[in-house]
């Protein structure tokens, strides 16, 4: 028998951009999976698992009992940000340590995040909730233009549209519906304040109610009107991050947030940060590994060392900074060509990874037809002393790389 605790995972992801979370739990603990499919890749890092319908919140807690019988469970955690509100009510049920279920849907909910941001002064956006266009009309009216419509509650910034006049209302409310009618928790729209400046998140880490920040995550987006996130960079020793921190840990503290791994999305203001939401997990797009590879703080360990109870250990022992870009076509179409010039790949020591998520053949919608599930054919990370030699490194790299679709005809 092990001597390791032991931590349930709900949901381990896709293993292109989670598998790195799953191997750096499974280094420190014992891991058993409750997973809507067989395991494949997973099944160096578990011991065992049961599949259920993860949907489903009378058969997720039933496959989590029928774990809990066959183990001395610690923990349980999710990465997933459609769970997280079905992991805080198992945690309830199987008596382990996590943030209520109350708490996970503010998370999950921007309308209520919104609301509570206000209520304990929390610098945010101006928010108002849409049934209808004509209500996005009165409200865009009132807020004034430019606005941004989205869900109320999904995510990867499916949905999300900037409006910069009224007659784009019409196609914008449409679009925005469409990705709010894919969320199992809230199919309603709100159209909200545009906050003009650059995006970064603080990727943070809670503990018996103290948060402390980490690392700052900056951000390229797409073309507008849309905000698809095409690059992050994180810095060691960027300056920003001590500038930000009190924001991020306001806004986790306005949630009821006591415990996790957070990633607290701002925009900067004439220099000031303002909120636009609180991810309740480890971050997506790899930010966790570009934290890792730029601090050396291993985000995933510290999230299942929460779950369990314990204090992590968040001490960086590195200092560099490391980015990721992902690669899109210029135009949707099919997948022709994909590939990176094999000498520099070969002989690029801080190229650390280039991934193809999409097969040629396959065929790739950017929006407003399409999201980042659709649109992304891969992504490349490296590595540097610095921001700005990492992003030298990306616009290197970005030279030897080809994406090329055919447009449909």
């Amino acid at each position: 028998m092990s001597a390791r605790p032991l931590v349930l995972i709900v949901s381990p992801g896709d293993e292109t951009s989670r598998s790195y979370c799953l191997e750096q739990v499974a280094a420190a603990y014992d891991v058993v999976l409750l997973t809507g499919t067989e395991p494949s890749w997973e099944k160096p890092h578990i011991i065992d698992h049961v599949v259920a319908e993860l949907h489903d919140d009378t058969d997720l807690l039933a496959a989590a009992r029928a774990l809990a019988t066959r183990h001395d469970l610690a923990g349980v955690v999710t990465w997933d940000e459609w769970h997280l509100v079905a992991t805080a009510r198992l945690a309830r049920a199987l008596g382990l340590p996590a943030n209520s279920v109350e708490v996970m849907r503010a998370c999950r909910n921007k309308a209520i995040a919104r609301a509570l941001f206000a209520r304990h002064g929390v610098p945010s956006a101006t928010s108002m909730k849409a049934r209808t266009l004509l209500e996005a009309g009165r409200a865009a009216a009132t807020l004034g233009f430019p606005v941004v419509i989205k869900p109320a509650a999904f995510a990867g910034a499916i949905g999300v549209i900037r409006v910069d006049g009224p007659e784009e209302l019409p196609a914008a409310f449409e679009f925005a519906s469409a990705g709010a009618s894919r969320s199992r928790e809230d199919t309603g729209v709100l159209v909200e304040e545009y906050l003009d400046g650059p995006e970064v998140s603080v990727e943070c880490v809670t503990h018996r109610g103290v948060t402390t920040a980490v690392a700052v995550n900056r951000k390229q987006l797409g073309p507008a009107p849309y905000f698809d996130q095409i690059v992050h960079t994180v810095d060691a020793t960027d300056p920003l991050l001590a500038q930000i921190t009190p924001a991020a840990a306001a806004a986790v503290k306005a949630l009821g947030i006591t415990t996790g791994v957070q990633h607290v999305e701002l925009r900067l203001v004439d220099g000031r940060p303002r909120l636009i939401e609180v991810n309740a997990r480890v971050a997506g797009d790899m930010i966790g590994h570009l934290v890792r590879l730029a601090t050396g703080i291993d985000l995933p360990k510290a999230a299942a060392d929460l779950a369990c109870g314990r204090a992590p250990d968040i001490t960086p022992t590195r200092s560099g900074a490391a980015g990721i870009r992902m690669l899109y076509p210029d135009a949707s179409g099919t997948l022709t060509a994909r590939h990176i010039t094999q000498p520099f790949a070969a002989h690029t020591p801080w190229l650390r990874q280039v991934r193809w998520i999409r097969e040629i053949g396959d065929r790739l919608v950017l929006p407003p037809e399409g999201d980042l599930f659709t649109a992304r054919a891969g992504f490349y990370i490296v590595t540097g002393r610095n921001t700005t030699e990492v992003n030298e490194r990306l616009n290197t790299a970005a030279d030897e790389i080809t994406v090329t679709t055919q447009a449909d005809r």
